[in-house]
């Protein structure tokens, strides 16, 4: 729709995930229109994070050292592992500010559409971390949904074998919402979930 460069700057910015034509257009405005935006920072961090920023060595989670900030606090919970598909998932369980131990972070879950199995995950990793008789409990955070729900499966079936708790997180109707507009798989959840009062 536009010439040359202006283009190829949308075009570049919608092949982010989440970022359509129109944010892409946006966004692409917004730099151009804003005398103030400052371009050369935005470039530079984006140079900067391709060689500073790496995988933490005990957890998958994204770093700037060896381990992550969680991995490196004395104060964490060594016993409790959280399990997630995505270091993204670490960073909205830390916002809830109600979870003191350590993660493990898959890089993904099982699928086999998308040609993703076991194999490809950090779940070796995981077995490792826990070999050493530390961990008590391993909570699996993975996405409630097809994928998520069968790597959660695996990885219960796989730790049934060592002397460790296994749970998941509970899951089920959303604060603020309304019965008549939830599924009957999120519905059926709320009441296996439930508990009492």
């Amino acid at each position: 729709m536009y010439d040359g460069i202006v283009q190829e700057l949308i075009d570049e910015f919608g092949r982010l995930p989440g970022i359509g034509p129109k944010s892409a257009q946006r966004i692409s405005f917004h730099i151009l229109q804003t005398p103030t935006f400052d371009v050369a920072r935005l470039a530079e961090l984006l140079s900067e994070i391709r060689i500073r920023v790496r995988f933490c060595e005990v957890c998958g989670n994204v770093a700037e050292q060896e381990r992550c900030g969680i991995c490196r606090d004395p104060r964490r919970n060594q016993a409790l592992i959280c399990v997630v598909e995505d270091a993204k998932d670490v960073a909205a369980i830390e916002r809830t500010r109600e979870f003191r131990g350590l993660y493990h972070v898959l890089g993904g879950s099982i699928s086999p559409i998308a040609g993703v199995g076991p194999d490809d995950l950090r779940i070796a990793q995981l077995m490792t971390r826990l070999a050493d008789g530390t961990v008590q409990e391993v909570i699996l955070a993975t996405n409630p949904n097809l994928e998520g729900e069968a790597t959660a499966s695996y990885l219960s079936r796989l730790l049934t074998t060592m002397q460790i708790t296994v749970s998941r997180l509970a899951s089920g109707l959303p604060v603020g919402g309304d019965l008549e507009y939830a599924d009957e798989v999120t519905l059926g959840r709320a009441f296996e979930g439930r508990r009492t009062l």
